[in-house]
């Protein structure tokens, strides 16, 4: 007995004649009334992705060609010269595949056979499949025959890659550029075959057979067969999902509406079930970018989004009704978190984590308020703040006290003005640095701690800022007695002999008697030792800054805002003249 072969669907169901053909109909037009008006190019280009009908289209261009009832658009598929170019077997037609023949040598068996007149067919024809695969020595063999070949021969050219072809060869060929088939129109066709077979499965299945195709009207069929071995007779959507292993689109819708019900929990349920399916998280977030793609594209065209989306009538239907009145803005920002989280997710060990944050932050989301809402906030303010009220006051200058113990000037050199004296009561400021090379300046003012750090800070300011963080033990013109937390970066600095040297030549200079000096290691805190300068601006900055607070926030025009908005004051920020004016944080 012997054994019947299985002929696969993709062989089966393959176009026969130009009407067959699905996405192409730019291609079959062409070809179909370059036959009827006899203007049959001598060189055809077909390029395309994979799977689009190339190859099935060259045979029935050999087909209509070489019919017996004659040249016509459409073979009959009857007489026995198209029943054997459709099975491969015709004398006069010849399948070349470029890949496995692409030597110069079989190019110049392939001219020689030229010069012979077709044994039976009208024409002899030559498709060449992969033609890109062929050497440079090949293609240049093949030039002057492809430009002026017999008139009983055509030639018929298919490839994926069009860009390797060499140009002289493209520009002795028609060229036809085949596209990739939409989704609707592969699952049409799916629908077609496994009625025609007696296969029950739901338009939601064949939707993702289509989509593995990705185009391509072939892998779709061979998918198909593949789902039917897996299934038999009938094909229930769950086991369709899991021997392709792609994500259930249910799954994504489901994301989706937790996401916009902004419910978290639902959110890490959605990805732990994505995760013990088995799914690639990767590929998870991959079809969750185009899901929230399909919803910014029906916010921003409505309607026409149909023919822009690649998806069944069933999933565009459920995407309209679930994108509802999500602004276009907000659908972006989630897009923009979806396509950080990929892209995170190919370096990650922990995609799994990657996804969840994702997510969590898209379900958390604070909304964007339009810009007519916040002007429409802005008039109530208005309408709110008395007249009268300002937001602070106009920056007012008040001259320092004089220092009557200064009130003389010290003594200048030559060619230098005079010095301004530091204000009483800020003497930790340091005064105005000089940019004249000229003498040091001499010491002013109380000759105490304070005084003498602003009079190192106007010789060597980084050795000041070492000597702020110091405690005055002991400020006498005899003696200088200075402690600093032991292990400490300025502890360690003021160990070093020069830099004490120059501390006892600083100390000196400023005090008339010339005073001991010494440095002391200090142990903890030490709360009960005089405040370093630098403890003192600190707490002086604090004391002041809550005291500029506690005045914005009972001013009327913050209260207000903050009131209006619905914010919060997160900090303040002091004003000094020329600066402009204050910042309160919302």
């Amino acid at each position: 007995m012997h054994a019947v072969s299985y002929l696969v669907l993709a062989r089966k169901w393959r176009p026969q004649t130009f009407s067959d053909l699905i996405g192409q109909e730019h291609v079959s037009r062409t070809l179909k009334n370059a036959i009827d008006s006899g203007r049959v190019a001598h060189a055809f280009l077909f390029t395309g992705a994979r799977g689009v009908g190339k190859t099935s289209s060259a045979r029935i261009l050999a087909k209509a060609l070489n019919c017996e009832e004659g040249m016509s658009p459409e073979p009959c598929n009857v007489c026995p010269a198209c029943r054997e170019i459709t099975d491969g077997t015709s004398v006069d037609v010849f399948e070349i595949d470029g890949a496995s023949n692409n030597g110069v040598d079989e190019i110049r068996e392939l001219r020689e056979t030229i010069k012979y007149l077709p044994s039976r067919c009208r024409y002899k024809i030559f498709i060449i499949d992969e033609v890109h695969m062929l050497s440079t020595s090949a293609f240049n063999a093949l030039l002057k025959t492809l430009e002026e070949p017999p008139p009983h021969v055509k030639f018929i050219f298919a490839t994926t890659e069009p860009h390797k072809v060499p140009i002289t060869i493209l520009s002795r060929c028609q060229r036809f550029d085949f596209k990739r088939i939409p989704l609707q129109r592969i699952a049409a066709r799916l629908r077609y075959i496994v009625d025609q077979e007696g296969v029950a499965i739901s338009d939601a299945s064949l939707a993702v057979v289509a989509r593995k195709g990705d185009g391509s009207m072939r892998d779709a069929i061979s998918t198909l067969d593949q789902v039917l071995a897996f299934c038999g007779q009938s094909a229930a959507d769950e086991d369709v999902v899991a021997l392709l292993g792609v994500v259930d689109r249910r799954l994504l819708m489901e994301t989706s509406a937790a996401v916009f019900a902004r419910d978290t929990r639902e959110v890490l349920e959605t990805v732990r079930r994505v995760d013990s399916f088995g799914y690639n998280m990767r590929q998870f977030c991959q079809e969750l970018i185009e899901h929230f793609r399909g919803f910014t594209i029906i916010r921003a065209v409505g309607r026409d989004a149909d023919d822009i989306l690649d998806l069944s009538e069933g999933e565009m239907a459920e995407l309209h009704r679930q994108a509802g009145e999500h602004d276009l803005p907000t659908l972006q920002r989630y897009l923009t978190l979806l396509l950080k989280a990929e892209g995170e997710m190919a370096g990650s060990g922990f995609p799994r984590l990657v996804m969840e944050m994702a997510l969590l932050k898209m379900a958390t989301l604070p909304p964007v308020v339009p810009v007519e809402e916040i002007l429409a906030r802005l008039a109530a303010l208005e309408g709110v703040i008395p007249a009268g009220a300002v937001a602070s006051a106009p920056p007012v200058w008040n001259a320092p006290a004089r220092n009557e113990s200064a009130s003389r000037p010290a003594p200048q050199p030559a060619g230098q003005a005079p010095r301004q004296q530091a204000p009483q009561g800020r003497t930790e400021d340091p005064p105005p640095r000089t940019t004249l090379a000229a003498a040091s300046p001499e010491p002013a003012g109380p000759r105490d701690w304070p005084g003498f750090v602003a009079y190192v800070k106007g010789k060597k300011p980084m050795f000041a800022s070492v000597l702020e963080k110091g405690r005055p033990l002991s400020v006498t013109e005899e003696r200088l007695e200075i402690g600093f937390a032991g292990g400490s970066f300025e502890f360690a600095r003021m160990q070093d002999k020069e830099t004490l040297e120059e501390l006892v030549r600083l100390g000196g200079e400023f005090f008339p008697r010339k005073p001991e000096v010494r440095i002391v290691s200090l142990a903890g805190d030490a709360p009960d030792l005089p405040p370093s300068l630098h403890e003192k601006k600190s707490l002086d900055n604090a004391r002041r800054m809550s005291e500029i607070r506690s005045k914005a926030e009972g001013h009327p025009m913050v209260a207000a805002s903050l009131r209006i908005f619905g914010g919060t004051l997160e900090g303040v920020r002091e004003k000094g003249p020329g600066k402009g004016p204050a910042r309160q944080g919302s």
